[in-house]
């Protein structure tokens, strides 16, 4: 296959998605700041401008998104449309946009996160965006033409990530990157959509 990893330049989750999805197939990465090719997904012109520089893509792998972390009482209006326009947006937009450019019978995989489902201190945005892009795969990928798939991986918190984030996620048991990237694996090869792959 030939799959897009917008994120597999830099980001812990996409680096290791990359390098994992490689050993089997041709991975192109994009990023902002480096890769095969740039996009910035907060830009719906710069992810179309990325999908013309592309070919016979059979899947595309989101790993990219940001958020804004903070207190509740503390989040602004403008702090919640950090998440709204990157991570939900973003990752929308690359669907949207993109299966215009795929392959029939390609597949989107996009990105949220356990906080969807088990929500931690200042993570309202994560959680409330996160939860957002279920209910976009869910309905999405009913509507999808030419047998396009639509999943999202939603990982626990990853094994790279514990000593750096782990503070922020008390309890939580750090779930081992080759688990990780196994859930993006199940998503680009196998014959799900609409689903919502838990890795926790």
């Amino acid at each position: 296959m030939k799959i897009l990893v917008v994120g597999g330049n830099s980001g812990t989750i996409g680096k290791t998605v990359a390098a994992h999805l490689s050993k089997k197939h041709e991975v192109i990465t994009a990023g902002r700041n480096g890769g095969d090719v740039l996009v910035n997904i907060e830009s719906a012109e710069s992810i179309k401008n990325m999908f013309e520089q592309l070919d016979d893509l059979d899947a595309v792998v989101s790993c990219v998104g940001a958020a804004k972390w903070g207190a509740f009482e503390d989040l602004s209006e403008e702090d919640y449309y950090v998440g709204i326009k990157s991570k939900l947006m973003g990752q929308v937009n690359l669907v949207r946009i993109g299966k215009e450019y795929v392959k029939a019978g390609a597949s989107f995989t996009l990105t949220t996160g356990i906080l969807a489902d088990d929500p931690v201190k200042g993570a309202t945005n994560s959680a409330m965006v996160n939860n957002a892009i279920h209910g976009f795969v869910r309905a999405a990928s009913q509507e999808l033409k030419n047998g396009l798939r639509l999943n999202a991986v939603a990982p626990g918190l990853v094994e790279d990530s514990a000593e750096r984030l782990g503070d922020a996620f008390p309890g939580h048991t750090p779930v081992p990157m080759d688990k990780v990237a196994a859930g993006y694996v199940r998503s680009v090869e196998g014959l799900r959509t609409g689903e919502i792959i838990r890795v926790y």
